[in-house]
């Protein structure tokens, strides 16, 4: 097993929740170090079926390994992200000879720590590498492309909606007028951007600078928010009756589309949400792990079939 970490977040509530007993079938959408993964398995075993999903080869690489150990599971793996759940979820059940519905559903909507941290992907402000931020770097176009060619507008509007970034039309500016004598390349050349476009004097004491700016881009890059809120409320049709869709949301837009959905799914009386309010990580975890910090949980329960009375 490799040296990569990941501490799962708020894995105390999530197990809770989710319906998972021995025989069940249990979806992890977004599958990372397969570090919910791995106690969703421990508690379907005997007989269970998990499928997951990732876009990321080498998470999915990494992942496979972590689970080769476990016993009595029958263990599917999809490169793919979550809006392909419903499909990945069909083929796994048809080949383990199951209904094609799910007891537990998860979708993680973060990052996890091995791909903060690995430079070489351009997600972190922390490490220089080149601008890169996208999840399945076999497709796609690099930050590096996009923030080359993007229009000025544009780059303003994605820095606003997607990191609340007050800065916003200032960064776009900087970066618009620094390509045009230097391509920008490197995470130090956005960082330098922010920088020089943010007074010292207005920084956010709290968080770097550049935090918002890089999280709008990745978002950007991967189209993290593309019918996102169609794609949870697809995830949760798939759940068997007395089935749960858990979310673990990050950011504002993620949390919207997450609420929205299911309330949707909660509306047509199939369906019911499990909290008034979403579930926020506790004190203790946040104190030996300051990611969760931002995490907002939220989950819905199948209480009929669609045309049950």
């Amino acid at each position: 097993m490799s040296e990569m970490t990941h501490v799962p977040v708020m894995a105390r509530e999530v197990m809770e929740i989710l319906p998972l007993r021995p025989g069940a079938t249990a979806v992890d959408g977004t599958l990372g170090l397969a570090g919910h993964s791995l106690m969703m398995a421990d508690r379907i075993s005997p007989g269970g079926l998990l499928v997951g999903l990732d876009w990321d080869s080498s998470m999915l690489a990494e992942a496979r390994q972590r689970l080769s150990g476990v016993a009595d599971v029958d263990i599917k793996l999809f490169q793919c992200d979550y809006r392909e759940l419903r499909d990945k979820l069909t083929s796994a059940c048809s080949e383990a000879g199951r209904a094609p519905a799910a007891d537990a559903v998860l979708l993680d909507l973060g990052l996890n720590n091995a791909q903060i941290e690995d430079g070489s992907r351009g997600i972190s402000f922390k490490n220089e590498g080149d601008l890169d931020m996208r999840m399945d770097r076999s497709s796609g176009e690099p930050a590096s492309a996009l923030l080359n060619r993007i229009s000025p507008l544009e780059l303003e509007k994605a820095l606003w909606n997607f990191g609340d970034e007050r800065w916003a039309k200032r960064i776009a500016q900087v970066v618009v007028e620094r390509r045009r004598t230097e391509p920008l390349r490197t995470t130090a050349d956005l960082v330098d951007c922010v920088m020089a476009a943010i007074p010292s004097a207005k920084r956010d004491k709290r968080i770097h600078p550049a935090t918002r700016t890089f999280q709008a881009i990745r978002i950007l890059v991967n189209g993290e928010l593309d019918d996102l809120e169609g794609a949870i409320f697809d995830a949760g049709l798939c759940l068997a009756v007395g089935g749960v869709m858990v979310t673990l949301s990050y950011h504002s837009g993620e949390d919207r589309a997450a609420k929205v959905a299911i309330k949707k799914l909660s509306g047509s009386g199939n369906f019911e949400s499990i909290y008034k309010k979403p579930l926020r990580p506790q004190a203790d975890e946040i104190a030996v792990n300051g990611k969760a910090r931002s995490a907002v949980m939220r989950a819905v329960r199948r209480i009929k079939e669609e045309n049950q009375s």
